[in-house]
């Protein structure tokens, strides 16, 4: 990931059936929020068994806060007509964790190359404009432990730097993981270290 990555946009909720057609046929639009490719899968099947008896079922889809890991599909359709305008809008929107397809029926009338460029990218483009799509910001995980007696001190970093508690155990001693905006990743560190009462844990990257 890079450094200078500190947010990345995307979407919460998904858009659904939004239509196009040119000269008979029909382009169905649908949207997903997803972070892994098992997740394309799931909604791939499930578009195909909902339009099961449509032509072509194209796709792009971006993952990863980089967005660096897509892929593209024509499904058939001739190469680089279908799944690549649907990805130039993805770019477009500059989004990523999203998914995007296409499903087409044919409607008896060939469109020709230019033609299918530009039903797949305008389909996709208005299935975008459908979209709330938000800029979140990265965090970094961690965890905090220290002796309760200490527990004043942690809260009052937590909350200067304003950090999100994923999970919390307090008894004898307490425990916490917590997430940090990547931009301030480094201060936070620091200023749980010059507590010097607390032992700190960094999950290696993946």
């Amino acid at each position: 990931m890079s450094k200078e990555l500190t947010t990345y946009k995307t979407i919460d909720n998904p858009v659904e059936q939004v239509l196009y057609k040119d000269k008979g046929s029909k382009f169905i639009g649908y949207l997903f929020p997803v972070t892994s490719e098992e997740e394309v899968k799931q909604y791939l099947e499930e578009i195909k068994k909902k339009y099961h008896d449509a032509r072509h079922w194209c796709y792009a889809y971006r993952l990863g806060f980089d967005g660096l890991t897509y892929r593209v599909n024509d499904d058939g359709e001739p190469s680089n007509t279908a799944g690549q305008p649907i990805y130039g809008q993805l770019l477009a929107n500059d989004v990523t964790n999203v998914f995007l397809i296409v499903v087409r029926y044919f409607g008896g009338v060939k469109l020709g190359v230019g033609g299918l460029i530009k039903a797949y990218r305008t389909c996709a483009e208005e299935t975008l404009a459908e979209a709330v799509i938000e800029e979140k910001t990265i965090k970094s995980t961690f965890q905090i432990h220290s002796t309760y007696e200490h527990v004043d001190k942690v809260m009052r970093i937590i909350k200067t730097y304003d950090l999100e508690i994923e999970q919390q155990e307090m008894y004898l001693d307490c425990n916490f993981t917590l997430l940090s905006p990547v931009a301030i990743f480094n201060n936070v560190i620091l200023a749980f270290e010059e507590l010097r009462c607390v032992k700190i844990r960094i999950p290696k990257e993946k």
